[in-house]
């Protein structure tokens, strides 16, 4: 098996990179991408980690665009150079989210509930200790979920952290063909994260496709677990229909989204090798 789309805890996942890289030794992933939000902090320890188990590390990165009403990510896969201007970029975003944060707890507090940024981190961690990772709204989830403010985290996103809900703050993001240009430039393939994230028609995202193919977008991530398996196949097909490359990852965040399993894809589906053509290129 392998998995074009894991997170770690240098974003919103539960396992550090190198216990999810562990675990894809483990789980039977052979090749496995790194892809946090807005941040390539965790790859060089999952590099590290890789090298010593055997499973092939892709560098990459989940960038958020500037987008409505729903939620537009794009991932960067087989980044060659994560020290130049992506690496500078997502630095300044890191920082931005850090303000956010900053604001969204004074948002509680307002609200008379208690929230510090050192319960958050211990929320992320565990232990608050060696924090290197982001803080992101699911790490606030679980904090009004321990504050009997919400059941369980999605009822906290429902109530509270959703846009439009009280403790919402938009995030600084990328324009899209800002993200593109930086990971091209890294040397890197620039993948339309879950496209039924955004939330928009069949005909209007057919329309988008063709915008995006126009803008040099390299493929569409058709497979993912929040997608139905008809669903991923229709937008297979729309991908196809204009040459894009068509990945498939299992989303993986760890203990945080249970139900997502390491290697797995739409329909409890393996994501098998020959998915590794999709990204392969001269060189």
């Amino acid at each position: 098996m392998i998995d074009l789309h894991s997170h770690s805890t240098a974003s919103d996942g539960s396992l550090s990179p190198a216990e999810l890289v562990a675990l894809a030794a483990k789980s039977g992933v052979t090749t496995l991408a790194l892809t946090d939000h807005d941040t390539l902090a965790g790859i060089p320890e999952a590099e590290e980690a890789a090298g010593k188990l055997g499973v092939r590390l892709i560098r990459g990165v989940e960038i958020e665009i500037v987008f409505s009403p729903g939620e537009f990510h794009v991932l960067g896969l087989d980044l060659r150079d994560i020290d130049g201007e992506i690496g500078e970029a997502m630095t300044r975003l890191a920082r931005l989210r850090r303000e956010r944060n900053g604001r969204i707890i004074a948002k509680l507090n307002a609200a008379g509930i208690d929230a510090t940024m050192e319960e958050l981190i211990a929320i992320a961690t565990g232990s608050g200790e060696e924090f290197t990772g982001q803080i992101g709204r699911p790490h606030i989830a679980s904090l009004l979920v321990a504050r009997k403010a919400a059941k369980d985290r999605q009822d906290a996103f429902d109530k509270w952290l959703a846009k439009g809900r009280p403790f919402y703050d938009a995030k600084e993001c990328l324009e899209l063909g800002q993200a593109i240009q930086l990971i091209h430039d890294a040397g890197g393939l620039a993948i339309v994260a879950h496209p039924r994230s955004l939330f928009i028609s069949w005909g209007r995202l057919s329309t988008h496709f063709d915008e995006w193919k126009d803008l040099a977008i390299d493929g569409i991530e058709a497979w993912h677990p929040t997608a139905k398996a008809g669903e991923c196949r229709r937008l297979e097909k729309m991908g196809r229909d204009r040459g894009f490359r068509i990945t498939a990852g299992s989303d993986y965040h760890g203990s945080l989204r249970p139900e997502r399993r390491l290697g797995h894809t739409a329909g409890k589906i393996a994501i098998g090798e020959e998915w590794l053509k999709e990204i392969e290129r001269p060189g």
